[in-house]
């Protein structure tokens, strides 16, 4: 698909202001603000499908006491928010079907793996070996899912990722790996529609050392073509990124793109911004979260996201209900993904699917509506293709622009 076609496409999703200005040259802005970019309209609600399969069910379910499901993924670590925002979507989806399932009262364990690829093997090891876990939801991220793929195949135990974007984890001919949300080579693609929207005709790509930011990158890059101002790498952990701010303030693109996680992309764009850059700054999935905004701070007002995930804080059925689970926060990104991952999962299970083989099977001819998306997955564990969502910081907070893929 064109760009022109794309930007068509979004524009029912987008309503935009008149347009602004891109950068000076000189770096600098204008009293009259023409470098400002043009307003996107803030999406307000969303309505919950009539026909979404609930955790529910008919509240007739029976099963083993000792039916297990579990969450391996981030509960600690430097990006660990978007592993708990996982967690509290599955959790509300298993209290909500013991609480209609007398009979069948599904057990949740939890694992932890900090985001990290070097020390996912253990859990997951930890996880496949009881044998009363018949499913996973997890793992969040790219890296450690490609670690671990193989001892979940190895064990015949089923797992449907609720964010693990790298479009290769699907090419590793898996039978138990199962994505709930599209991949990066749709997010990707997203990037040069949302910069035109902004009237940012040149976009810097700057991406760190995961599979995740890798794998992204290289999707935004061929997407971008001639809006492409320049590329950098960067590292995980990385606390100075001067060397790449010279860079990028001696090419003046209008828009950077931070293919990364929020650990690293906040601190990136709070130094972008302290030397002099006053252009846009857009993060995907992995930096759309209240933490950027916290470890951000003053400098997060330039920031817009891309993210192949739904805006469960725009349902309000499903906030009101997340709240009981989270201490009172709204739904951030990717619970929506994860309630509905741990949905399939136990939807199986009241079906009668009670063991890891006839769980597996189940999930892989599934077919039905979810709280975010119709889930139906292809042989490789991938779901066609899907919308992706715009985000943009105001007021200190991120909120919805709508579709924008």
């Amino acid at each position: 698909m064109s760009r022109s076609t794309k930007a068509l496409a979004a524009v029912a999703a987008l309503t935009l202001a008149l347009a602004g200005c891109a950068n000076n040259d000189d770096g600098g802005s204008d009293d009259d603000n023409s470098n400002a970019a043009p307003e996107l309209e803030v999406q307000t609600s969303i309505e919950a499908p009539s026909d979404a399969v609930t955790p529910a069910g008919d509240g007739k379910a029976t099963c083993p006491a000792t039916t297990t499901l579990a969450y391996i993924g981030a509960e600690t670590g430097p990006n660990a928010q978007l592993g708990i925002n996982i967690l509290n979507g599955i959790q509300l989806a298993v209290n909500e079907h013991n609480e209609a399932n007398k009979d069948c009262q599904v057990k949740l364990r939890k694992f932890d793996t900090e985001g990290d690829p070097n020390k996912a093997t253990g859990p997951v090891t930890q996880a496949t070996n009881d044998e009363n876990i018949i499913g996973v939801v997890g793992l969040p991220f790219s890296g450690e899912s490609k670690a671990t793929g193989n001892i979940f195949e190895q064990a015949g135990l089923v797992h449907i990722t609720p964010s693990a974007t790298n479009p290769l984890l699907t090419t590793n001919g898996w039978t138990t790996f199962f994505r709930g949300l599209g991949n990066d080579n749709v997010q990707g693609p997203a990037v040069p529609v949302l910069a035109e929207k902004l009237d940012a005709d040149t976009v810097y790509v700057v991406q760190d050392d995961s599979d995740y930011g890798i794998g992204l990158a290289t999707s935004t890059t061929e997407a971008l073509g001639d809006r492409l101002a320049g590329t950098d790498k960067v590292t995980t952990g990385q606390k100075d990124f001067s060397a790449t701010i010279s860079k990028i303030l001696a090419e003046k693109p209008d828009a950077v793109f931070y293919s990364g996680y929020y650990a690293e992309g906040a601190p990136f764009n709070q130094q972008l911004v302290a030397k002099g850059y006053d252009g846009i700054f857009i993060g995907p999935d992995g930096v759309k979260d209240d933490q950027f905004i916290q470890q951000a701070g003053d400098a997060s007002s330039n920031a817009y996201f891309t993210c192949p995930c739904v805006p469960g804080e725009l349902i309000t059925s499903f906030a009101d209900a997340y709240k009981k689970v989270s201490n009172g926060a709204a739904p951030g990104t990717y619970s929506v993904e994860g309630y509905d991952a741990a949905t399939v999962l136990l939807a199986g299970i009241d079906a009668g699917n009670q063991d890891r083989a006839k769980l597996k099977d189940w999930v892989k001819n599934y077919d039905a509506q979810g709280l975010g998306k119709a889930l139906k997955w292809d042989e490789t564990g991938e779901l066609s293709e899907l919308p992706v969502y715009g985000y943009k910081v105001q007021d200190g907070k991120i909120v919805s622009v709508g579709v924008i893929e």
